[in-house]
């Protein structure tokens, strides 16, 4: 049968107020992959994240290149030592072609605790099921974060709240947090994403505070390898940061058999990918709340858009074919 494949280019306006570690995200930079087989056709994204992804958009981008040329040739593609970005979505396309990705997608999202609870209780109400809720820790004074967790947790009954601290703490400021959330109230907390920059810190922590805790970047160190431990209740994965979707289907498999939660979640895609993001979860993590999100960080939709969002859907025919074949 004969192939084609194109990569486009895409650079999607952000909200001015989206900080990554040390700088401000003005755009999203990324490609889109495009493969034709015979009557059938896929598409996904390439998009490393600045600061988090080992590989920037142009070495993806020529790393994607020569993977599909050797594609368009018949070659069954080798993803083993690809770049993860590329790993993941080179996997994804091929499952789309092969209609291997369920339709049906898990759209629900965990909202993000700003400042009002009551605010807050009226989402949760429309939430069917676990009410789960999101907030970002390690940004300011660990005593005010433990002051916040403890008061949604108190004002809201059977609350499950996600918190990710991105390995932001010392230990002492980890302990810190922990002493203002009262103790009958720890067990509202689902998990704690990686309070602190060791992992073995991180762990005597949810040990000695019975705040479970969940891997994030740790899924992605050198030879982590999923094992239940004492006070680990899930792992993070962020496809565009591990792999293919090979790869990440083996994690899942692994943390449901130690008995841990997986969670899939977004590197800020495009609504593009992210919707194939949220088919996977469906799929693979069936009635968890995927971590996805991050369409409010954007200005502009990608081709397909995210349910329920009224941003601007700009085309793949806007958007400038950089390669094909």
């Amino acid at each position: 049968m004969m192939r084609s494949a194109k990569l486009y280019q895409y650079s999607l306006p952000m909200d001015s107020g989206v900080i990554l570690r040390t700088q401000r995200l003005e755009s999203r930079e990324g490609w889109v992959v495009e493969l034709r087989e015979g009557d059938a056709i896929g598409y996904s994204e390439i998009a490393p994240l600045p600061e988090f992804s080992k590989e920037t958009a142009e070495q993806a981008g020529e790393q994607a290149k020569e993977l599909l040329e050797k594609w368009i040739q018949g070659e069954t593609l080798d993803l083993s030592a690809a770049l993860p970005s590329v790993a993941f979505g080179l996997s994804m396309v091929e499952l789309e072609l092969a209609g291997g990705l369920p339709p049906e997608g898990n759209y629900q999202v965990a909202p993000l605790c700003a400042g009002d609870p009551d605010d807050l209780v009226v989402a949760l109400s429309k939430m069917p099921g676990e009410k789960v809720a999101k907030i970002k820790v390690g940004m300011y004074e660990a005593v005010r974060d433990g002051m916040v967790a403890n008061m949604f947790i108190e004002a809201i009954p059977g609350i499950r709240l996600r918190l990710d601290a991105n390995r932001q703490w010392t230990p002492l400021k980890a302990q810190q947090f922990a002493k203002y959330v009262q103790p009958e109230h720890r067990t509202g907390i689902a998990f704690l994403e990686e309070p602190c920059m060791n992992p073995a810190d991180s762990l005597v922590f949810a040990q000695e505070t019975g705040i479970s805790i969940a891997w994030d970047e740790t899924v992605r160190d050198e030879g982590f390898e999923v094992k239940a431990e004492s006070g680990v209740a899930a792992i993070i994965i962020k496809p565009t940061m591990v792999g293919s979707i090979q790869r990440c289907i083996e994690l899942v498999k692994q943390a449901h058999e130690a008995g841990l939660m997986a969670v899939i979640s977004s590197s800020m895609e495009s609504s593009l990918g992210l919707n194939q993001l949220a088919r996977l979860a469906e799929w693979q993590t069936p009635g968890v709340i995927p971590g996805l999100d991050t369409m409010q960080l954007f200005k502009a939709q990608l081709e397909t858009p995210w349910p329920e969002c009224r941003l601007p859907v700009t085309p793949l025919s806007e958007l400038e074919v950089v390669w094909q074949k």
